[in-house]
């Protein structure tokens, strides 16, 4: 039996890997589920799987829910030291954080600290503190499974090769990281970016995931972020991560080891897959996931990504290289610029220009952000970029 733990159960994440349990049966059981304010296919979710605790960080859906538990499970308070708990219980076997934004890090670092292993599709906090992180998780014996569909495909082109999470002793043998990416809505769009409305940006052809994370597929951002995250999981360097546009979703990543040889994961584009392959590791089971004909697939493009026209990109490279806290503040200026977008307070192309000013303003640190600095990093990135909004500076930023 593995006692299972789901940070985020009503999002798309969540709600896969719910799917993915039911369908696995009883030698999967969920010990603890959390959410925020989709109360009613939270409570659904509860009677449906009976977890010990249930969270809510909203204190209005926690007044919603406290009458309603059914008898066995218990309704923490709306704080995140509840996350923190359900995070770290010792009678859990596996984690899965599929939080969005930095809410998911201190979540994350008592898990960690509790030994736990992660499926962790909470691309944020490696973001923000990877390297630490992963000195962490080595010295508590945790372990960090990559529940995206491309950092898993590469973590399953590497497993077998290191232990847990070990991948300093087979970093020299890698060539190069091909990271896969769609394009979003917007890769062979010829219109003006300005013009391009949420609905658009909402509208991936690939992958049906939350708003957060649509929007920075149609910006490439969250191809930033996964670039960040594999070089802090997998101990690459930069150089050495190459990122390539494949519309069709097919190759989900690929490595090139220094013999020339390249192992690839390929598959449909189903986010089913990489979550049931964190469930069941080290194992595999059948899934009901169409298989990939590769008589009837049509032809598989690649292409390079036109850093020109996807800023954002750019701008989360830039921030890798410069390391310290800026990818810290990149990511608390991201969560700001993407809500005002949604909210139609900023044009499409005025994300990567608040996320740009916000930058500019980050002191040279380099190193490598410790938790308490990632965390600081993080409250100041929210409080600079929400003041250059309001002040509305943003808009003479000449990328």
């Amino acid at each position: 039996m593995k006692n299972i733990v789901i940070l985020g159960s009503t999002g798309s994440i969540g709600t896969s890997a719910l799917d993915v349990i039911h369908r696995l049966g009883n030698q999967y059981q969920v010990l603890a589920l959390s959410a925020n304010n989709n109360t009613d296919l939270f409570l659904k979710q509860i009677h449906t799987f009976h977890p010990r605790f249930a969270a809510v960080l909203n204190p209005i859906s926690y007044d919603k829910l406290k009458d309603q538990m059914p008898q066995g499970t218990r309704l923490l308070p709306p704080e995140i030291d509840s996350l923190m708990f359900i995070a770290s219980l010792p009678s859990a076997d596996l984690i899965v954080n599929g939080l969005v934004g930095a809410v998911g890090f201190r979540p994350l670092v008592a898990a960690i600290k509790a030994g736990k292993t992660i499926a962790l599709a909470n691309k944020e906090p490696m973001v923000m503190a990877g390297k630490t992180l992963m000195q962490e998780c080595e010295r508590w014996q945790a372990a960090i499974l990559p529940v995206d569909s491309e950092p898993s495909a590469i973590f399953q082109c590497l497993s077998g090769l290191a232990g847990k999470n070990n991948y300093a002793k087979i970093s020299d043998d890698i060539s190069r990281i091909f990271l896969t990416a769609s394009g979003g809505p917007f890769a062979k769009y010829e219109g003006p970016l300005d013009e391009v409305t949420p609905a658009q940006a909402l509208s991936h052809p690939r992958w049906k995931m939350g708003k957060k994370i649509t929007i920075d597929s149609s910006t490439l951002m969250n191809k930033g972020f996964e670039a960040i995250e594999i070089m802090n999981l997998f101990n690459v360097p930069e150089e050495k991560v190459q990122i390539v546009i494949h519309p069709q979703s097919i190759v989900h990543s690929a490595v090139e080891f220094n013999d020339g040889a390249i192992l690839a994961q390929m598959g449909e584009p189903d986010m089913r897959v990489p979550i049931q392959y964190a469930i069941t590791y080290p194992q595999r089971a059948i899934s009901p996931v169409k298989k990939l004909d590769l008589f009837e697939t049509a032809k598989l493009e690649f292409f390079k990504p036109d850093l020109e026209r996807f800023v954002c990109l750019d701008l989360a490279l830039a921030a890798a290289r410069s390391g310290g806290i800026t990818p810290a503040v990149l990511s608390a200026a991201d969560e700001i610029a993407v809500q005002a977008f949604l909210d139609g307070k900023i044009k499409f192309t005025d994300i990567s220009k608040l996320i740009y000013t916000t930058l500019r303003k980050v002191p040279s640190t380099g190193g490598i952000a410790t938790i308490n600095q990632a965390l600081e990093a993080d409250t100041w990135g929210r409080e600079e970029a929400s003041a250059i909004l309001n002040e509305g500076t943003y808009k003479d930023a000449v990328l």
